[in-house]
């Protein structure tokens, strides 16, 4: 006879799980004593499993629960477990000593048995790669669908304010006047003067390769003038502006405030997001125009200092280069690009749900479609200009 005790920790005035084996008569006879409770389990969990492994010489075994105390389902399961693993393995089981508590526990135990492991399926990994392009084909369609009926409800808002220009918020509109474009004026100067200063730079070292340096001024004022003053302006504003649009309408959408604007009878729309179209509209077009000077200025001080050519010789030859459509395709741009941006921050705004988590969620979401639409926008008229011979 072989007789084994493993103790378990469990709570204090609780008698310790244990297990007593008994190998001599051919048969295996298992004897549960103290709680078998899911306090206590664990050590008695790896000595049932040991049972298993070791596989009995005998062919029977017998697993007694009279003297066991507290059984709780994790017991319960513990046990079910062993017994079933014996008998896969051709050993008959029984199981001894319960009462009617226990044999209830037990059919409780039976109707949840243990689960099987989830195989994960494998994939086609084509089917796979076409399941994420549709859903994401379909996410763009929803969006761009969400974003044509608030581009509607914005239309509708500007009918009203023709219609009655006593429902424009004066007070709030050059507030984002001065908060979108001249709060914006000293960061625009600077990096379009940087910009243009490089692009003269890195056009004078390789135009001059060719001995065609002069043609330089050439290059700042058409490439300033029809794209990058407007895009680069476009992107700033959408970095900031947008984003101040999109944090401002979230936190008050999360404050409930628009919810307390329409118990009051007022529009959000009128309150909220025109005023800061219609300021955006005003603004972008003269922070390109000043981003436009301020990237030829960039761009004469690097053709003053390397090309050796005086301020009189910069101002001939940049009228020579460029004519108004080359100042004017830029300008075009502008407000569409005002819209574009001022509609995707505020509807990001609008979309945001209760958490302060929404809200960053979706400035940078806004900031990110807003420059992805700018880039759209600005390829698709510089085709269009180019269509038509402008």
């Amino acid at each position: 006879m072989q007789r084994m005790r493993t103790p378990a920790q469990t709570e204090a005035g609780n008698a310790p799980a244990s297990l007593e084996i008994d190998r001599s008569g051919g048969t295996l006879r298992v004897t549960a004593h103290g709680d078998w409770t899911v306090r206590s389990v664990m050590a008695i969990d790896q000595r049932m499993r040991m049972l298993v492994s070791e596989m009995p010489t005998s062919r029977e075994v017998v697993l007694d629960i009279t003297d066991a105390g507290r059984l709780d389902t994790a017991g319960a399961w513990i046990l079910r477990r062993t017994l079933e693993e014996f008998e896969l393995h051709g050993v008959a089981c029984t199981l001894t000593g319960m009462d009617e508590d226990e044999k209830t526990l037990f059919e409780k135990v039976d109707i949840c048995p243990i689960p099987e492991p989830e195989i994960e399926a494998r994939v086609n990994p084509f089917i796979y790669i076409a399941g994420r392009t549709g859903d994401g084909l379909m996410a763009v369609m929803g969006e761009g669908l969400r974003g044509i009926d608030f581009f509607g409800a914005v239309c509708l808002a500007l009918v009203r304010l023709i219609w009655q220009p006593r429902r424009l918020r004066l007070i709030p509109l050059i507030h984002h006047i001065e908060r979108s474009g001249l709060d914006a004026v000293p960061l625009i100067c600077l990096l379009t003067g940087l910009i243009g200063a490089v692009v003269a730079q890195q056009g004078a070292v390789q135009l001059r390769q060719f001995g065609a340096d002069v043609f330089t001024v050439n290059l700042v004022a058409i490439i300033f003038l029809r794209e990058v003053g407007i895009l680069l302006t476009a992107i700033i504003v959408a970095g900031r502006s947008g984003s101040a649009f999109t944090a401002e309408i979230g936190s008050m959408k999360m404050r409930e405030e628009i919810d307390a604007m329409r118990t009051l009878g007022l529009d959000p729309m009128d309150m909220l997001v025109v005023p800061r179209v219609l300021a955006l509209v005003i603004t972008l077009p003269l922070l390109t125009f000043l981003a436009d000077i301020t990237g030829l200025i960039g761009g004469g001080v690097v053709a003053v200092t390397m090309l050796n050519m005086s301020p009189e010789s910069y101002l001939v030859r940049l009228q020579e280069a460029s004519d108004f459509w080359t100042f004017g395709v830029g300008l075009v741009k502008a407000p569409f690009m005002a819209i574009a941006i001022a509609l995707i921050g505020c509807r990001a705004g609008m979309e945001v749900t209760g958490s302060a988590e929404s809200v960053g969620t979706q400035t940078t979401r806004s900031v990110v479609q807003s420059i992805f639409v700018v880039i759209i926008l600005d390829a698709f008229f510089a085709m269009f200009f180019t269509a038509i011979g402008v």
